[in-house]
């Protein structure tokens, strides 16, 4: 019996050409057997599906493991994209990259890192370490939070691709144009000492990537499973029971009041001053956005919110205290709201 479930447990990664498919398929079937669920939980329980209890309740039972599907499908898939792209490669990518070419490649590499502004600092300091300019860096820390595949998964899922083309699309940009205009400041003497000190040492160097086989990189995948999902689980929960609260409870005036397409033009700046307090990451706030939106809520408003729930938080800019000096991150912080603005705008603007 022993020797069958260890059988069991290393299959996978023996099959992973019957694996994958078989995976994928199980995957699609219980995604399309959400809302039937959803909507027969609610009418198994003692409320009235029409009622603000019901809305709320349907809203939660669909989207939680609506949520947790996406977030494991393509975090799964990440895992094994992240067998060809490591922490290491990437340094080695971007290090003596010049402005303009290493902004475009580092916000373009953020994409494919799943990151939250916290746990992106670390590497922040590792690119410094490396070599890679200010600027550069700087593109890839507003970039991995604010346009990872996470949050372009789950725009996909609830909003289509031309929502999730533009989000990326202009996310890219604000990146990309706040790294550029960080390093034409040349602000690196507001690094604090210590990272300057780094800085002169010698760079580590470039590691080469050993030959992976597809058992491991099916492995790697349930791991980053196992480490993402498995901490921001508690988030995505109270994110959607949040939501659910909106969706159900919020009258629909008030919300179009506030963040409505007929809302006044401080409208989107006001839900940037909301969102800096907060933190969450995209499986968190997501759910949210698509309360709010059904709501009345205009689109590039409650956009703009999320982004800078992701790449302006608080605990974001205490983290990068300890790197950077106060003028550096008041420039940061003020040059990506300006870029976030932006975006609420625009979208808000076309859509």
């Amino acid at each position: 019996m022993q020797a069958f479930a260890a059988r069991l447990k290393r299959w996978p990664i023996e099959q992973p050409l019957f694996f994958l498919p078989l995976a994928g398929l199980l995957w699609f079937v219980l995604y399309r057997a959400l809302a039937p669920a959803a909507e027969a939980l609610v009418a198994a329980l003692p409320v009235d599906p029409a009622s603000h209890l019901g809305g709320a309740l349907q809203f939660f039972f669909y989207d939680t493991p609506k949520v947790l599907l996406l977030l494991t499908g393509i975090v799964f898939v990440m895992g094994i994209i992240h067998t060809y792209v490591s922490p290491e490669r990437t340094r080695a990518m971007l290090s003596g990259r010049r402005l303009g070419v290493g902004n475009v490649m580092a916000a373009s590499l953020g994409i494919v890192t799943p990151f939250c502004s916290c746990s992106a600092v670390p590497l922040f300091i590792g690119f410094l370490q490396a070599g890679v300019p200010l600027g550069v860096t700087f593109s890839f820390l507003i970039s991995a939070p604010m346009v990872n595949e996470v949050a372009l998964a789950l725009l996909f899922g609830m909003f289509g691709w031309k929502v999730a083309a533009l989000y990326m699309g202009l996310g890219l940009t604000v990146a990309i144009i706040a790294g550029l205009v960080i390093g034409k400041l040349g602000m690196e003497n507001h690094l604090e000492d210590w990272v300057r000190a780094m800085q002169s040492s010698q760079p580590p160097a470039a590691v080469e990537g050993s030959e992976t086989n597809w058992g491991e990189r099916i492995a790697s995948g349930f791991h980053h499973v196992s480490e993402i999902v498995g901490k921001v689980w508690p988030y995505i929960i109270a994110g959607i029971a949040l939501g659910a609260g909106i969706h159900g409870y919020v009258p629909e005036d008030f919300m179009a009041s506030i963040m409505g397409k007929d809302a006044p033009w401080w409208s989107v700046p006001a839900a940037v001053l909301i969102g800096v307090p907060m933190y969450t990451n995209a499986a968190g706030i997501i759910p949210i956005v698509e309360a709010l939106m059904g709501k009345g809520a205009a689109l590039g408003t409650v956009l703009a919110f999320m982004m800078s729930v992701i790449a302006l938080s608080a605990p974001e800019m205490i983290i990068l205290r300890k790197v950077l000096k106060p003028r550096l991150i008041a420039t940061f912080a003020g040059v990506v709201a300006a870029g976030i603005l932006l975006v609420g705008y625009v979208f808000n603007l076309v859509l």
